[in-house]
C-alpha cells in the first residue's frame, strides 16, 4: 500500500473556501472544554509518562478491539498476553480495513496531531510509528498533562462514583495546572437495585459515606453527604448511564418496603424496580437543582450482550451496542415532574439510537423555559454515533427542531489521552455543514456572524453554560 503524506491536509472534511474560512479563522483555535470523559485523574495528578503507543492508545480502547474481532484478530493480540508492540502491529494490519469506519479518520489524526507522522498506517508502516511514537512518548515532553497542552485543552471533567475518594482531584486542585480538571457524580450503581452485587455496593457506600445503609432514608442520607463531599471538590455536574429514564412513582412506604426487601437479598419485580429508581432519581435530581448542578443523562445502550465473553473479560471490554428502548413517555414524564416543583436543573440529554434524534431534539424545546439560555440540552453525538453521520445527524435534528446556536458542542467519552483530535474533527465537520449552506444560498454570507456562532458551539457556550472559571494561561 503507497503512503499518502497528504491525506490529513490542512483542508481535511472542508469542502468549499466558506468551510475553509470558517474553521480556520473561527474554529480551529478554541481551546478545548472537555466536559465529559473517563479519563484517568490518576495519570494527570501523577502527570503520567506512557510506556509506549500501545500503552496510551490501544489499551482500554474497545472501540479498535470491536474492529480487531471483526477482522478476525485473535483476543491474545487485543486483551490478551501478547507483546504491546505485537498488539500494536495487529493494529496497524487492521487499519487498511477500517475505512469508512470513523476509527480510520480518528488513527490519522492522531498520529498527525500528536506525534507529526502523515504516513499511513499499515502492516508495512506499523514497526516503524511505533518506534518513533514509543520513543517521543518516553520523553517528558509527551507526559500526560503535555498532550493535553498539546491539543489546547482547557476543561477537563472526569466521571467518578460516589465513593471515590477524589484524592487526585484534590492533589489537582492545589498544583498549579493551569487545566482546570474537575469530576462529575456518578451513582448508577446506587440507582440500578436489581443489579447483581447491589448489595456489595451498599457496603462500600458505607464505608465512604461514614453512614450505616439500613433504611431507605439511610441510602438518600449517604448519597447526599456524597453529593455535599463532591460539590467541595469542586463537582458542577453529575452523569447517570441508563438504558431509559424509568418513570413509575411509588408511595414512600413502597419505596422503604422496596429497599428492605432488596438489603436482605430478596429478588425484585421490574415494577418494583422502577418505583425505586424513579424515586432515587427524582430526589437526586432535586438535590443537584440545589447547588446549581448540571445533570447527564446517557440513554439507550445496550450492554454486555454476550455473556460468554462478558464472563471473560467483564464490562466495557467491547460488548455493548444501540438498544431500542422506548424513551419519549418516561421522560416527558421525569422532567415534567421536577419542572412542576421548579426543580429541574440543567439537563443535557444524550441519546445512543438515531431514531431518537427527533425525540430529544423536540423533547428539550419542552423545558427550555427561557430562564437559562440552552437550559435543557441534546447533547452531541454519543459512542456509536460520535462520527461523521452520526455527528450531521444530531446537529440537523438540532437545527431543525430547536435552536444549534445554543448548543454546547462536543466532547470526548474517553478514556484516551490521544482522543483529544475528535474536537477538531468535530469542528471540522459542523463549519463544512454550516459552508455548504452558505455555498448554496441556504445561508447569507456573513463569515463573521456565522463565525461567532462557530466559536459559541466550540466553546462559548460550554464555558458559560458549566461557569467554568477563567483560565490564566
Amino acid at each position: 500500500m503507497k503512503n499518502n503524506p497528504s491525506f490529513i491536509h490542512d483542508n481535511f472534511l472542508l469542502e468549499n473556501t466558506y468551510a475553509q474560512q470558517l474553521y480556520h479563522d473561527y474554529a480551529s483555535a478554541m481551546p478545548i472544554i472537555d466536559y465529559h470523559c473517563h479519563l484517568s485523574p490518576k495519570s494527570i495528578a501523577e502527570d503520567e509518562v506512557f510506556k509506549n503507543l500501545t500503552h496510551v492508545w490501544i489499551y482500554g480502547d474497545h472501540y479498535k478491539w470491536r474492529a480487531m474481532r471483526a477482522l478476525g484478530v485473535n483476543e491474545k493480540f487485543i486483551t490478551g498476553d501478547a507483546t504491546d508492540a505485537e498488539k500494536f502491529q495487529k493494529w496497524g494490519e487492521s487499519v487498511p480495513y477500517t475505512m469508512r469506519n470513523p476509527l480510520y479518520h480518528w488513527t490519522h489524526l492522531e498520529l498527525a496531531r500528536y506525534f507529526g507522522i502523515t504516513d499511513l498506517l499499515n502492516a508495512d508502516s506499523a514497526p516503524a510509528i511505533y518506534e518513533k511514537a514509543s520513543g517521543l512518548l518516553n520523553t517528558s515532553e509527551y507526559s500526560c498533562r503535555n498532550l493535553l497542552r498539546k491539543m489546547n485543552v482547557e476543561v477537563v471533567c472526569t466521571t467518578e462514583d460516589p465513593i471515590d475518594t477524589l484524592e487526585y482531584h484534590q492533589q489537582l486542585e492545589g498544583s498549579g495546572l493551569e487545566i482546570h480538571v474537575s469530576t462529575a457524580f456518578r451513582p448508577d450503581k446506587a440507582i440500578l437495585i436489581h443489579s447483581e452485587g447491589y448489595n456489595d455496593y451498599l457496603n462500600q457506600l458505607e464505608k465512604a459515606s461514614g453512614k450505616s445503609i439500613n433504611t431507605y432514608k439511610d441510602l438518600l442520607d449517604a448519597l447526599e453527604s456524597r453529593i455535599a463531599y463532591f460539590h467541595d471538590n469542586g463537582c458542577k455536574l453529575s452523569d447517570h448511564g441508563l438504558d431509559y429514564l424509568p418513570f413509575s412513582k411509588g408511595s414512600e412506604k413502597e419505596l422503604v418496603d422496596i429497599f428492605a426487601k432488596r438489603r436482605k437479598g430478596g429478588a425484585l419485580t421490574m415494577e418494583e424496580s422502577h418505583k425505586f429508581q424513579t424515586g432515587i432519581l427524582l430526589f437526586l435530581s432535586e438535590q443537584y437543582h440545589k447547588l446549581g448542578w448540571v445533570q447527564q443523562f446517557h440513554l439507550g445502550a445496550l450492554r454486555n450482550n454476550n455473556r460468554r465473553m462478558l464472563s471473560k473479560l467483564g464490562p466495557d471490554t467491547g460488548w455493548d451496542s444501540i438498544g431500542d428502548f422506548a424513551q419519549a413517555s418516561n421522560l416527558s414524564a421525569f422532567l415534567n415532574e421536577l419542572d412542576g416543583k421548579d426543580t429541574l436543573t440543567k439537563t443535557i440529554l444524550y441519546n445512543l439510537n438515531p431514531a431518537d434524534n427527533e425525540v430529544m431534539a423536540t423533547m428539550i424545546g419542552n423545558f427550555n423555559d427561557g430562564s437559562v439560555r440552552g437550559k435543557v440540552q441534546f447533547g452531541s453525538g454519543w459512542w456509536f454515533l460520535d462520527q461523521k453521520q452520526g455527528i450531521i445527524e444530531q446537529l440537523n435534528a438540532l437545527s431543525n427542531m430547536g435552536v444549534v446556536s445554543t448548543f454546547i458542542g462536543m466532547l470526548t467519552d474517553s478514556r484516551s489521552f490521544l482522543s483529544y483530535p475528535r474536537h477538531e474533527y468535530f469542528r471540522r465537520v459542523l463549519c463544512n455543514l454550516f459552508g455548504k449552506e452558505i455555498a448554496s444560498g441556504e445561508l447569507p454570507e456573513d463569515l463573521p456572524w456565522i463565525g461567532k456562532i462557530i466559536q459559541d458551539i466550540c466553546y462559548n457556550n460550554a464555558r458559560n453554560y458549566f461557569n467554568y472559571p477563567t483560565i490564566k494561561k
